[in-house]
């Protein structure tokens, strides 16, 4: 499974989950490139789409895509690392076109 990261989210999920096979926006060469182009040059490239960016289902028609969208609940760093486990969990079991949304978690 390829994947890809979103500019707008933080390379933790790169860094602390280094047996998948993940790239980013800004190493594709990629970054400004708008949302609805974005998606269609990843969906040639990519299986799943992990990205911060909260409007997107709502600006982007995702139906009958064969790329995957995990959407997390923020951007910021502290939230994504405690969503890690749960994020690799997502991709263990996404289909391809599904939208998975994160919630923020609770602390412990």
């Amino acid at each position: 499974m390829k994947i890809l990261l979103d500019e707008c989210t933080p390379r933790v999920v790169q860094k602390r989950l280094p047996s998948l096979a993940i790239s980013t926006v800004q190493e594709r060469g990629w970054t400004g490139i708008k949302n609805g182009e974005l998606l269609a040059l990843a969906e040639e490239h990519f299986d799943v789409l992990i990205t911060s960016d909260q409007n997107l289902r709502h600006q982007q028609q995702l139906a009958g895509r064969r790329l995957a969208v995990v959407v997390l609940p923020s951007n910021q760093v502290p939230v994504v690392v405690r969503l890690l486990d749960e994020i690799e969990a997502v991709l263990g079991r996404i289909q391809p076109g599904a939208l998975v949304e994160l919630q923020v978690p609770e602390r412990p």
